[in-house]
């Protein structure tokens, strides 16, 4: 029996021994093909010879140095590494170590930015619902996973919700996508107006929404119409990309695509590519020089912080991307990979959307596709193609909740950058497999 409390306790897992590529190998000798990087984390694939050597380079150097006592070369050049590729006004780097402890991160830094300026009052936080941005206290309160918050609601902190920019089930008849954008992107004027803009600290926000919805992406506008609003009344806006930054949307940072720069980007998972755990806060220059010149430290800090080990993981991870040209690959593949998902799935009646860039696709089903109707959530339609995709060979992430936290189902999709046509095809094929599958598993 094992001792390991997983995450699904009544669930038996394979034991994953080995990594090849974008396949990963099990105790038994089964191979699967990870069509989503895990949680769209490996980036580089499995078992990449260079990361490896960074990470045996630095052990065999140092493994470890607390923060408050050195800073580390690996730290010092994956910061430099990252802020040459930021958006213009974002100048330094945080290092944590993983997606939930960098958003957490933001939320207080914007917070004591604040206090810094001496507007105390402003402590209230806007993010949208079908979000998810962690797992800590305050970033479950931002988010909106109905699954995880439920259980500890009593003990998160207080924060508006309002609709996320979701042009597949939200924008109107005859209405175009760009105006849907205004739309959708004036809830946030009317919140802050609600709640008074004297009290709004920050606007968060997935660039690209990841897990809770299946990769929900922005209208034409919808993000330049936030930053302005943002603007109008001094808010803070921190866009969540833990999971569609660091180049999975085929650009470094996805908001480059939205034409905008935040004032705290959040990243994770592909920068490191799970070869380490590792995350980061980019910070803006006007928010650290007003807590260096104010009381002259973030007071928020983990043992791990930095971690020189981690660093130089990601270091390699990230020098890998951008040497190897594997942005290219991202839009080239992903491109491939759209047409291969339409043209498996196009005409099945459970397809209700398609929607992603670059190696970043979610498939959202439905029961009717007329009318949208999704699949009772009773049928756990999701746990269903999770199964079959894995007797098939095929790591994918499904979801369930998609349309409105409770009701609806997608699959996500993010294989690594370095994937070829000939996989795009194979993933798309084992997809629509396992989706028919499941559903005749699950149906009356």
């Amino acid at each position: 029996m094992s001792h390991v409390f997983h995450r699904s306790p009544r669930s038996g897992l394979p034991i994953a021994v080995k990594g090849d590529g974008i396949f990963i190998q099990d105790a038994a000798g089964k191979r699967y093909m990870d069509a989503s990087g895990g949680a769209a984390v490996s980036c580089l694939g499995h078992s990449d010879p260079d990361v490896i050597r960074a990470i045996k380079d630095q052990v065999d150097g140092i493994a470890f140095a607390h923060t408050s006592f050195f800073s580390s070369e690996p730290a010092e050049e994956l910061a430099d590494l990252l802020i040459d590729a930021a958006p213009a006004g974002l100048d330094m780097v945080y290092f944590v170590s993983g997606g939930s402890e960098a958003v957490e991160a933001a939320l207080l830094m914007a917070r004591q930015y604040f206090v810094e300026r001496g507007e105390n009052s402003r402590s209230h936080y806007i993010a949208r619902k079908l979000s998810y941005h962690g797992n800590t206290l305050a970033a479950l309160s931002v988010g909106a996973s109905e699954y995880r918050r439920s259980a500890v609601e009593p003990l998160l902190m207080p924060t508006s919700h309002i609709a996320p920019c979701y042009a597949y089930r939200n924008c109107d008849d005859g209405e175009s996508e760009e105006e849907y954008g205004q739309r959708a992107a004036n809830e946030l004027e009317a919140e802050i107006l609600r709640v008074g803009p004297e009290k709004v600290c920050a606007f968060v926000a997935e660039t690209v929404g990841g897990a809770t919805a299946g990769v929900l992406t922005p209208v034409p506008g919808y993000f330049k119409r936030i930053r302005e609003i943002c603007d109008t009344y001094g808010v803070l806006l921190i866009l969540d990309e833990v999971m569609c930054g660091m180049g999975r949307t085929g650009t470094t940072f996805a908001c480059e695509q939205e034409g905008i720069a935040p004032d705290l980007i959040v990243v994770a998972k592909g920068l490191g590519g799970g070869y380490q755990p590792i995350g980061a806060v980019l910070v803006s220059g006007e928010i650290f020089a007003a807590i260096r010149d104010g009381s002259g430290a973030f007071r928020h800090s983990h043992t791990y912080m930095g971690h020189p080990t981690a660093c130089a993981a990601a270091l390699a991870v990230q020098r890998a991307v951008r040497d190897r040209g594997l942005l290219e690959n991202v839009r080239i593949q992903g491109e491939a990979f759209q047409q291969a998902l339409t043209e498996r799935l196009g005409n099945q009646p459970y397809l209700g959307d398609i929607r992603g860039r670059g190696l970043f696709w979610g498939v959202e089903l439905v029961a009717d596709r007329s009318t949208k109707a999704t699949f009772a959530p009773a049928l756990k339609l999701h746990e269903a193609i999770k199964a079959e995709g894995m007797e098939r060979g095929l790591i994918c992430y499904p979801g369930q909740g998609t349309a409105d936290g409770a009701r609806g189902n997608h699959v996500l999709l993010a294989p690594p950058f370095i994937v070829t046509g000939d996989q795009v095809v194979e993933i798309a094929s084992r997809v629509g497999d396992a989706i028919e599958a499941a559903i005749d598993r699950v149906r009356p």
